[in-house]
């Protein structure tokens, strides 16, 4: 897919990890391993172009899909921290989730809070762009 440039490729470099070396990953990028957290953020890149492809519509995508992508970023990297290891169910047993699983719902939220936002920038330029004198 062009609009995604040198990230479409990731996937194929990074094939998928059992939880349990997911999880050994996350551990390690948590103690401060930056290696490990970038290698963590390139193996979820393609997660997060297919909840673009899912969430946006196609023109919408075109023009806005590559900064969407750049600034998931950042995200990816907060939840690696956020992750919590030792999560349990509500009986307190242990119930380890993939982190595909828990990034889900926090990607998704990010990806509609920048539509919203770049449509609201779009109004207010086209509001004011209104009363602009004609030449």
């Amino acid at each position: 897919m062009r609009r995604w440039g040198s990230y479409s490729g990731l996937s194929r470099k990074y094939p998928s990890l059992s939880l349990t070396e997911e999880r050994e990953l996350i551990s390690r990028a948590q103690k401060g391993e930056t290696d490990i957290a970038n290698e963590i953020v390139l193996r979820h890149l393609g997660f997060v172009i297919f909840r673009l492809n899912r969430k946006i519509m196609p023109e919408f995508l075109e023009r806005y899909g590559q900064d969407f992508l750049s600034e998931s970023i950042p995200v990816l990297y907060k939840q690696i921290q956020a992750y919590n290891l030792y999560y349990q169910d509500q009986h307190g047993n242990p119930k380890p989730v993939k982190f595909v699983s828990y990034i889900w719902k926090r990607i998704d939220g990010f990806i509609i809070d920048s539509i919203k936002k770049e449509l609201k920038r779009e109004r207010i330029e086209i509001t004011v762009s209104d009363f602009l004198p004609t030449s």
